[in-house]
C-alpha cells in the first residue's frame, strides 16, 4: 500500500473501530438485539431523498449520516439519564462506522458515487 492510500484506509479503520465500540457499547446497555437489527438499516432510508435529484440527496442522505446528530442525541440521553436516546444514538453510530468501514462516505451533490471517501 502506497501511502497515497494511506488517508483512505485510516477512515475505513476509524469506521470499523466506531462500529465496534458502538456494538461493544449496546451489548452492554443489555438493549434489544431485534430492534438493533431493525434499525441498523433505517438511516439509508434517506437515499430516497435522491428521488428528488442528486443535490438535495446529498443533502438529506448526508445530514442523516453526520455523526453529530447520534453523538449529540446520546449524550443528551445520557445527561436526562434516559436509555432509548442512547439506544438509538448507539444503533445510528453502528450505522454510519458500518458505512465508513464498507466506503460508503458523505456524499457530494453530483452523484451519489462521489463521497468524501473516494475524493480522499
Amino acid at each position: 500500500m502506497g501511502l497515497d492510500r494511506l488517508p483512505a484506509v485510516l477512515l475505513r479503520l476509524e469506521g470499523a473501530a466506531l462500529f465496534g465500540a458502538s456494538l461493544a457499547l449496546y451489548a452492554d446497555g443489555s438493549w434489544s438485539w431485534l430492534a438493533y437489527l431493525l434499525l441498523l438499516l433505517a438511516p439509508d432510508l434517506s437515499m430516497l431523498g435522491y428521488l428528488a435529484g442528486a443535490r438535495a440527496g446529498a443533502v438529506i442522505y448526508d445530514a442523516v449520516h453526520f455523526m453529530a446528530l447520534p453523538l449529540g442525541l446520546g449524550a443528551a440521553g445520557v445527561i436526562a439519564d434516559s436509555g432509548l436516546p442512547v439506544q438509538l444514538a448507539l444503533i445510528w453510530l453502528s450505522h454510519i462506522g458500518m458505512d465508513r468501514a464498507l466506503g460508503y462516505g458523505l456524499k457530494y451533490p453530483t452523484r451519489f458515487g462521489d463521497t468524501h471517501l473516494q475524493r480522499v
